[in-house]
């Protein structure tokens, strides 16, 4: 009979084979050592973040925190559906920024309990492009004017502007609409007009209606621009757009790709951007493209890139692209001689309010497209609460 094999991390923990183990007491060197092999960082909680993630993830984490789950038809002009139809191609474009900046303010946003149709604002403000500048002042991912910019903190000083920085400018439009939301009672709506005219615009207008935040009409609001009013039918229009795009199963397999976590980091002094970038095995030019705010070497400055940059453990974009799509390539298809109709089992779903056929297919790891054919669906057709779908799922 073999003995079992200790595995290689505890025979080292333990000392075996080591040059100097028959020099330790067994009691005190087993005990050490097991001591050592207890420290191990065996806990997922205290492993290190992971530094990328699919990005059907970053969707589903928009899609979950939307105040309107569902597309308003009502509330929408074909003309702005029209204007920003190139937004899911945006995000699925791997050689644009856009799809890792969304999954940024995302974060920040469900960080901070907001509604994520706030992460809209940035595609209808700049395209997502931090450096955009308008002749008229407003500058950056979101665009604010230099008043309201040191109204909320973001430094402008001789050689920085702060509104160009994806970190100062986000932290700050983030604090900004958690006040607007709060002022206006939760209602999404009120706060991104807010957000487009002033609160004390729409504030005014509130009064002279007659109405509050709880039982506001924001459309029938009088005495404000027309651009106002159109700000909450484009977040609207984005909305739709994208949750339309979760019926393309093309459009939805640009999303599925590994996609860089980005966090801000603070430049050391003395450090350029692309020495810095450099030196973490980042592509400066794509860390200059995401940081347009800095240049030259200023201490204390914030940076956004990916998460591990500077803490040794960063790996360059290109390796980890590389890795997770070999690693996709590589791995072995689960279907083998003994994988038989025996070994899968019929299955239904009853549709659900807010559900697609993409999230029902994600939720049971089936292909989007077999779910559809199983159920003589098109791509493009539309669910509805109560439908009941069925498919096959593996068996264990």
């Amino acid at each position: 009979m073999k003995r079992p094999i200790l595995p290689l991390a505890l025979a080292l923990a333990l000392g075996i084979g080591t040059s100097n183990a028959q020099s330790l007491p067994a009691s005190a060197g087993v005990s050490q050592n097991l001591a050592a092999l207890g420290a191990f960082p065996l806990d997922p909680a205290t492993l290190p973040a992971p530094s990328v993630r699919n990005g059907h993830d970053i969707f589903t984490a928009f899609r979950e925190g939307l105040a309107d789950p569902q597309c308003d038809a009502d509330a929408t002009n074909p003309r702005w559906r029209k204007h920003f139809a190139h937004a899911p191609a945006r995000l699925g474009n791997i050689e644009d920024d856009a799809l890792p900046l969304f999954g940024y303010v995302v974060d920040q946003l469900r960080a901070a309990h907001l509604p994520t149709e706030f992460a809209l604002i940035p595609f209808v403000e700049s395209g997502y492009r931090p450096g955009a500048r308008n002749p008229s002042g407003p500058t950056g991912l979101w665009q604010f004017i230099g008043s309201t910019a040191r109204n909320h903190r973001i430094p402008m000083e001789n050689g920085y502007d702060g509104r160009l920085s994806a970190v100062d400018s986000t932290q700050a439009a983030v604090r900004y609409l958690k006040s607007l939301h709060g002022m206006f009672g939760g209602d999404w709506r009120l706060a991104v007009m807010g957000y487009n005219a002033g609160e004390y615009r729409i504030l005014q207008s509130l009064r002279r209606a007659g109405m509050n935040a709880q039982n506001a009409r924001p459309a029938e609001l009088p005495g404000l621009s027309p651009i106002t009013y159109a700000y909450v039918e484009k977040l609207h229009a984005l909305a739709c757009v994208l949750e339309q795009a979760e019926q393309n199963p093309d459009r939805m397999a640009t999303l599925d790709r590994p996609v860089p976590i980005l966090k801000s980091h603070t430049l050391p002094a003395n450090t350029s951007l692309g020495s810095w970038a450099t030196r973490n095995a980042l592509d400066p030019a794509h860390i200059a493209r995401l940081n347009p705010a800095v240049s030259g070497t200023r201490a204390g400055v914030r940076v956004l890139a990916p998460v591990h940059a500077g803490s040794g453990q960063q790996e360059s974009s290109t390796a980890i692209y590389a890795t997770a799509t070999t690693t996709a390539a590589a791995a072995p298809t689960r279907v083998t001689a003994s994988t038989s109709s025996s070994a899968r089992s019929a299955r239904r779903h009853t549709v659900r309010s807010g559900e697609s056929a993409w999230s029902i297919a994600r939720r049971y790891g089936i292909p989007l497209k077999a779910l559809l054919s199983r159920n003589n669906l098109d791509a493009k057709a539309a669910l509805k609460p109560g439908m009941v779908l069925s498919f096959e799922e593996s068996g264990s």
